[in-house]
């Protein structure tokens, strides 16, 4: 959005284009995700992944 917005594109239409709300993207853009969460993001998918389909590990019944 900052590159569409450098070419003069608002971020209020890019925004609604993508169906995005403007208060996340401001937020973000304020406080960005830091590289040790990318990671920490990765790991986690990594692992979900790696059990996704062990027959041995079962969520809880649901009641």
């Amino acid at each position: 959005m900052t590159e569409l917005a450098a070419t003069g594109i608002p971020v209020t239409v890019t925004c609604r284009v993508l169906k995005l709300s403007r208060q996340p993207y401001y937020r973000w853009l304020a406080d960005p995700i830091t590289p040790s969460e990318v990671v920490q993001a990765y790991r986690a998918n990594a692992m979900f992944e790696a059990h996704r389909d062990d027959l041995r590990v079962r969520a809880p019944a649901a009641r």
